[in-house]
Order: C-alpha cells, then structure tokens, then sequence
C-alpha cells in the first residue's frame, strides 16, 4: 500500500447470510485464539482509522467469543500523544501482552501523532522521526516473535458526517462523545494528507496495514474479522505442542 487515496474504491454492501459467517469467524477466532494461549504467542491488533468507520463495532466482535483472561483492550485518547519526561511510546512498552495474550488498541500510537501533523503542530523533521520510531518499535515487536495487526477503518465525510450527527442527536450516545471526536471531520483534508504520510512510510513487511471499507456496516465487521483470522492462522502454529510431563500427568489422571 503507498498511500490511502482519497477516493477509496467502495465495496458493495454486504449480501450474504452475515449472521452465519459472522458466527463462523467468530468460532474460527475463538480456535485460533485458544491455539495462541496453548503455544504461547503474542499479538497485537490495532483498531485505527475515522471516528465513525466502525472500530468499536469491529472490535467487539472479534473478542465476542474469546477468553477474556488472555486478552487486553485499551483505549487510546485522542491527545495520547503529549510531551512528558519519558519518550512518548513509553506507555506502550509497559503495555505489551504476555506470552499467549493479545492486547487490542482502540486508536494507537499512530492517532495522536497524526492528530499533531493534520492540525500543524508537528513538522516534517519530527513527524518522519516519530514514524521511524514506530516503525523500529513494531520492528522490535516483530522479531520477538509478536503478531501485530494494522486495520485502518475508513469511510468517505459524506458518511462519516451522517454517523456523527445519528451520534450527536442520541439521547445517550451524545455524552460519550468529546471534542477531539470532530476533530477528523471537521479538518478531514488534513486528517487525510497526514494519514497518507503515514502509510508511506509505516506500511511495512513485517506490521502491513488492512484497509477495511467502514461505508456498510455489515461488510465492514465481516472484513475486519477475516483480516484478524487470516494474521492468526499465518502466525499461530495449526498443531498442538508435544506433550510435556504436566499434560501427561494430567492425561494419566481419572475423573469421576
């Protein structure tokens, strides 16, 4: 991927039985994710992109069905990315997943530097440095033996626009809603370009990104979690380990 275009070819909308492949990705997620606890693997997966192209939706139900015991979500604000004594991927490093965890970003480390560069407060020089640093510290993650997974939800301002305002106008939905939110919207052209500075540059072999067209919502979660089930069947091993001498104790044991 060079860059994300601003006129992305849209798919059209979803025409399957979504509730039948929906359970069937979530079942294959669930296998895969027991596979990952069993051998151990780490995985990161980020949940990026526009206010309104269907993030929270997707993440929901790619965890539907997991163990919550071997997963983590956080949630990254709109101005993570601030000056403080420590380098600013600090929070980061303290929050990577143990062996056989996931930890699931909602908006990432990508979020507040891009927010910086679309509403001018962050020149090229340090813009590009700040990307190199991402790309080292993915690279990192990387050779340790850690799947990380890039989706980007996008969606045009037409709808972007409609999705916000349902927002705005719910009686309850209205309060979840902050400032920064409008942000993308409101300066979307610029939100654009410094997005596909960042594709430029952050698109690489070893953390590639998966555009996912958030314009129908159906497609949208059903492309999001086919992503997610084709990085774990790449990564997690299809066969269960050797058996060790705990696993066979346990074997040898009669219950009942």
């Amino acid at each position: 991927m060079d860059h994300l275009s601003s006129e992305v070819e849209r798919e059209a909308p979803f025409t399957g039985d979504y509730h039948a492949e929906l359970d069937a990705l979530q079942k294959t997620l669930a296998q895969l994710q027991f596979a990952q606890i069993v051998h151990k693997k780490r995985a990161i997966v980020l949940f990026e992109g526009w206010e309104g192209a269907g993030k929270l939706a997707a993440l929901r139900r790619v965890t539907a069905r997991w163990d919550p015991c071997h997963f983590r979500t956080w949630c990254v604000r709109q101005d993570e990315f601030r000056e403080t004594g420590q380098h600013w991927l600090t929070p980061y490093w303290v929050r990577l997943p143990e062996a056989g965890d996931s930890a699931l970003y909602f908006r990432s480390w990508y979020n507040g530097i891009v927010r910086a560069r679309a509403l001018g407060e962050m020149k090229d020089k340090r813009f590009l440095r700040a990307l190199d640093e991402i790309n080292e510290f993915e690279a990192q993650q990387a050779e340790h033996g850690t799947l990380l997974v890039k989706l980007f939800f996008d969606v045009s301002a037409e709808v972007q626009a409609q999705r916000l305002h349902e927002r705005a106008s719910h009686p309850w939905r209205k309060f979840s809603m902050e400032p920064e939110d409008l942000l993308g919207h409101s300066a979307h052209e610029g939100y654009r370009a410094a997005w596909d500075e960042m594709f430029v540059h952050c698109d690489t072999r070893w953390a590639p990104w998966h555009v996912i067209d958030g314009s129908d919502k159906r497609l949208c979660r059903i492309a999001a979690l086919s992503a997610v089930a084709k990085a774990f069947e790449k990564a997690m091993p299809s066969e269960p380990p050797a058996e060790d001498e705990r696993v066979a104790i346990l074997a040898r044991q009669r219950f009942g």
